[in-house]
């Protein structure tokens, strides 16, 4: 694919330039990081995990790729790239940040290889089996790290765009890394969004939080977007895959964990908001 490289990365511990050399990365002050034979570079260093093995698991890693490489959620990739890609310049920069298995990233690089458009495309979680799925799958689409939103490995004022799928934004250092007129794209779950799987796995469901989101400091808002449809799923297994890439996983009661695995079919409501703001 046409992406152009990412050259903006930072050093963790003191936020000086990384150059990449033929093993890895390193910094004016000497600190170096290898490049993982999968082809990728770990930058979150010890001291900024609050675990042994921060984010998704491996099990989890592995559904969401079989679930999202079927296509269930192609639509939302689809909605993301077009907002991430309007309007940007040739080889801009652009941070996929909690980048998962990199399906959404790599999605966005292949319509922008099919528009004609380089964009420099970093992605990021803090997931080291997440990293190591995406840069398997496709290291040339992007440059992929592991590290934190908490903490991004990105020079200030570096980037264009900053996109956050499902995840969990750090609105001060997004603000940090982008370039004025940036845009951040988040998209998140609608209260809408799985209702009928969250139902069938929990004694009740909690009524929907505000949708008005407060606009972050050094940012203004933009226009939003919304996608909803409904979604077929077939087999057990798939079912099972959705439910295991999903905290709902983790906060569903054993009794609502047995009704999701015995179902075969489930007809499923997909909401998804985009919010945009703009660095000021």
């Amino acid at each position: 694919m046409g992406t152009t490289p990412f050259t903006a990365l930072a050093c963790p511990l003191d936020g000086a330039p990384l150059t990449r050399g033929a093993a890895g990365w390193q910094c004016p002050a000497g600190h170096s990081y290898d490049s993982a034979a999968q082809g990728y570079v770990n930058l979150l260093p010890v001291q900024h995990k609050r675990s042994r093995d921060p984010g998704d698991s491996k099990e989890m890693v592995a559904a969401r790729r079989r679930f999202l490489e079927a296509g269930h959620y192609r639509p939302i990739a689809e909605l993301a790239a077009s907002a991430v890609l309007a309007d940007l310049a040739p080889e801009a920069a652009c941070l996929d940040a909690g980048c998962g298995e990199g399906y959404y990233l790599r999605q966005l690089a292949a319509r922008a290889d099919t528009a004609g458009q380089t964009p420099a495309l970093l992605g990021l979680d803090i997931s080291k089996w997440a990293v190591q799925a995406a840069a398997k799958a496709q290291r040339g689409s992007a440059t992929w790290v592991v590290g934190s939103n908490a903490n991004l490995p990105v020079r200030p004022a570096t980037l264009d765009r900053v996109l956050c799928m499902f995840g969990f934004p750090v609105y001060p250092e997004f603000a940090r890394v982008l370039k004025p007129g940036g845009a951040l794209i988040m998209l998140d779950a609608g209260p809408d969004h799985l209702r009928e799987l969250r139902e069938i796995i929990y004694p009740s469901l909690k009524a929907p939080r505000s949708s008005d989101m407060a606009i972050p400091e050094g940012f203004a808002a933009g226009p939003g977007e919304s996608l909803r449809h409904s979604l077929m799923l077939d087999g057990a297994a798939t079912i099972a895959d959705l439910l295991t890439m999903t905290p709902h996983l983790y906060r569903a009661t054993p009794a609502g964990r047995a009704r999701a695995a015995a179902l075969e079919r489930l007809t499923l409501t997909v909401d998804v908001r985009l919010t945009r703001f703009f660095r000021i």
